[in-house]
């Protein structure tokens, strides 16, 4: 029997994931599997590791069809482990809605000024590409952007989420209400973390091309569990401290 190989631990990839179009229906299918551990997030006890943080602010932003509450887990392990962790505070990620992301953007630039830090943006799926959408426009109010199985790169199409993505905005998921292209890497620290497991997101998507990011990181995770997963947040956990120091 050959034996199975161990959890990817988080470093550079060594290979690119293949370029396919959207991942096969019974990994997508396995995705809801997860949906237990997201829809407890906000009762399960943060995961702790030696703090790092120093205070300093993070952003989280959820992914499509979800809100705060998903992503309750990973921000409450960023505050255990000394970070000032918030949400996206704009209920159900629906869609790029221009008044939500200029009142993200907002609050981008206040947390920057009132903190006197630049802010960490962690966005999952459909919030990683928000999150380099504003690292874009603001540079100077962002220290690190980390994204969780966006689909930032490629075709907007090499996924299962676009035609509920189509069906709910007044426009076409390849034609987002602003100007900027999320594949371009924003001018500040970026990492790509991605996975072979992903059932939503074609992994080449998540991962990028060279010199969209600067760091690309392969998990072992579900989609729905990059944010979730108690292993995937203490990933995202070490990829910050290796980040940040």
């Amino acid at each position: 029997m050959v034996p199975r190989p161990g959890p990817a631990k988080p470093g550079r990839t060594k290979t690119q994931p293949a370029r396919t179009g959207a991942p096969p229906r019974w990994r997508w299918a396995l995705e809801f599997l997860a949906l237990p551990k997201i829809h407890a997030a906000p009762l399960r006890a943060p995961v702790t590791v030696p703090e790092f943080g120093r205070g300093r602010p993070v952003i989280v932003i959820p992914g499509m069809m979800s809100a705060d509450r998903a992503t309750a887990l990973l921000r409450h392990s960023l505050e255990a482990a000394g970070f000032a962790a918030q949400g996206w505070g704009e209920g159900m990620n629906t869609g790029a809605r221009p008044a939500e992301i200029a009142r993200l953007e907002q609050r981008l630039c206040d947390l920057a000024a009132r903190s006197g830090e630049k802010v960490v943006l962690i966005g999952w799926s459909l919030g990683g590409l928000y999150a380099r959408v504003l690292a874009q426009r603001h540079p100077e109010a962002c220290r690190l952007v980390l994204t969780l199985g966006s689909p930032f790169s490629g075709d907007r199409r090499a996924n299962n989420a676009w035609r509920l993505y189509e069906a709910i905005n007044d426009h076409k998921v390849d034609a987002p209400p602003f100007a900027e292209d999320p594949g371009v890497k924003p001018p500040l620290r970026t990492v790509a973390v991605w996975s072979k497991r992903d059932g939503i997101v074609a992994p080449h998507c998540a991962a990028g091309e060279a010199g969209q990011s600067d760091r690309v990181i392969e998990v072992p995770y579900k989609h729905f569990e990059l944010a979730s997963a108690r292993g995937a947040v203490r990933a995202v956990l070490e990829i910050l401290r290796e980040e940040l120091g």
